[in-house]
């Protein structure tokens, strides 16, 4: 009990003191965890147990919360076409993880999920090439669930 509390105030203060582009990677880091914890309760015939419909739609709704907190944290003025084109493309990965949450889609999710590992690893491509920001305090960013 004790180890979870300060695994928790650890991650909180991670996060508050996190770089806006720390901020973003751990954010995809949290959906991408979301997205594997969804399919892995597809069983082998491909489908979702009705025992664990609610657990599956509650993993895809957290990641919609968190892609949702993404196309927030976009500057659409400074970012120019390439916030415009990843505001259109986490539009598009919302509605297709609702789509996902009614269908049981498994194919449809994979889809996502490489789409999201993708932008992930670009994201941390630039991040790792881009000069240190100074830290920010984010308050209204929740991704431990």
């Amino acid at each position: 009990m004790a180890y979870t509390k300060a695994y928790t105030a650890y991650r909180a203060t991670g996060v508050k003191t996190a770089s806006k582009g720390k901020l973003i990677i751990m954010l995809y880091e949290e959906a991408l965890r979301r997205m594997d914890a969804a399919l892995a309760l597809y069983n082998n015939e491909e489908k979702i147990e009705a025992s664990s419909i609610e657990k599956y739609n509650n993993c895809l709704v957290k990641t919609q919360e968190i892609i949702t907190e993404l196309m927030v944290s976009l500057d659409m003025e400074r970012g120019g076409e390439i916030a415009q084109n990843l505001m259109a493309l986490y539009s598009f990965f919302n509605r297709e993880l609702l789509d996902t949450c009614i269908t049981h889609d498994k194919a449809k999710l994979l889809s996502i999920r490489t789409m999201m590992q993708e932008l992930h690893s670009s994201w941390a491509v630039a991040v790792a090439e881009t000069p240190t920001a100074d830290t920010v305090s984010h308050t209204a960013i929740d991704i431990n669930g």
